[in-house]
């Protein structure tokens, strides 16, 4: 789907505004002074921000105007607690702010449903696991867990495949303030996880600080693989100088970052 093209919410995307650095930075101090029509713009203006976020939902079939309405609570909550004196970009701050509130969101309405007993047995099992663990000093079977409780081995499986997914996936596992962090949070995803992204995004905010020249090395070196004499050769000056470029071009991003 082309976020570009659509309307979400009643909002027609294609037109909606695109702030500068410049420009949101301006907007927050005057936000931060008590301008609601300031913090009005802000939120409008970073609104595309909210729709490059709920792409990486789209797969759950959710409904998008539900997870637009609601990665905008996210946004505004950005707004409302991002600290101007820190030397961080909005979108770096915002971005978590906004994904934590569409889990939050997708927790709270996991339309997958586990009977009660099916849940009770699984917590059973697993506190029955823990006992056979200190007395055995070893992982229990689930036939010895089954034997334990007195239960049929297949019911004991079952119970505790049925809660793998939406129970231990969104288990609070800390709470502080009212902001949980929840076992997903804790998960590695090689391919798509939030750290990766957000890393994403400071990596590219970091290159803006590059010239033409830097930009194109660390473009070369780190993206497309290329070792330092194949980019001495391309753009035609020795490899003692593509070093020194890539090393004080790495310098300089570890800075922004």
């Amino acid at each position: 789907m082309y976020y570009n093209k659509v309307e979400i919410c009643g909002v027609n995307t294609s037109q909606l505004k695109v702030l500068n650095d410049d420009e949101k930075r301006e907007l927050l101090i005057k936000t931060k002074q008590g301008d609601m029509s300031a913090r009005q713009d802000l939120i409008y203006g970073n609104l595309r921000l909210v729709l490059s976020v709920i792409q990486r939902f789209t797969n759950r079939k959710e409904n998008l105007d539900d997870l637009f309405q609601v990665g905008c609570i996210g946004l505004v909550k950005a707004v409302d607690n991002f600290n101007i004196e820190l030397d961080v970009k909005f979108s770096t701050y915002a971005v978590p702010m906004i994904i934590g509130e569409i889990r939050r969101y997708l927790r709270d309405n996991n339309s997958i449903r586990i009977s009660r007993s099916v849940r009770d047995l699984a917590y059973r099992a697993l506190q029955a696991r823990e006992e056979l663990i200190r007395a055995n000093e070893t992982e229990p079977t689930a036939e010895q867990i089954a034997a334990h409780l007195g239960e049929k081995k297949e019911a004991v499986v079952r119970a505790m495949e049925a809660i793998v997914e939406p129970i231990s996936l969104y288990e609070p596992v800390y709470n502080e303030n009212g902001d949980s962090i929840y076992v997903m949070d804790q998960l590695s995803d090689t391919n798509s996880s939030d750290e990766i992204w957000l890393e994403s995004i400071a990596l590219r905010e970091a290159m803006k600080s590059l010239d033409e020249r830097e930009r194109k090395i660390i473009n070369l070196r780190y993206y497309k693989n290329k070792t330092q004499m194949e980019i001495a050769e391309e753009i035609g000056i020795s490899q003692a100088q593509v070093s020194r470029l890539e090393k004080g071009a790495i310098e300089q991003m570890r800075k922004q970052i």
